[in-house]
């Protein structure tokens, strides 16, 4: 697993996930996310991640995760292996979200150049 800041290319690519979570859904939605992440810090091609809660300021996503791949295609790899263990289990963040009252607002990034 690499631990670096950006991949052979340079050309990272970085999952973010921005939510307004309900305080009455956050426990459920942070267990999620970490049997989520701790499948994803397996995967090939898994460079970092972080799981942010907003504890100031006037933004309106109060939980944010950001997940760092070494690039597009490591993304494009690891979609099916999450599919399939949510699967497994039974879950499907679609219907949790919506059943919890979760906005979410979800995005590749990469890098500005120069910066």
């Amino acid at each position: 697993m690499r631990k670096t800041n950006q991949s052979v290319d340079g050309r990272s690519v970085f999952r973010v996930d921005k939510f307004v979570v309900p305080a009455a859904a956050r426990e459920e939605i942070l267990a999620k996310v970490r049997t989520t992440h701790e499948l994803l810090r397996l995967q090939q091609g898994f460079v970092q991640d972080f799981l942010l809660e907003q504890f100031s300021g006037p933004g309106e996503f109060n939980l944010v995760t950001i997940v760092e791949w070494e690039s597009q295609a490591a993304i494009d790899n690891v979609v099916p292996i999450v599919k399939a263990a949510h699967e497994r289990i039974a879950f499907n963040p679609h219907e949790m979200i919506a059943r919890l009252g979760v906005r979410a607002d979800i995005a590749n990034y990469q890098r500005v150049p120069g910066l």
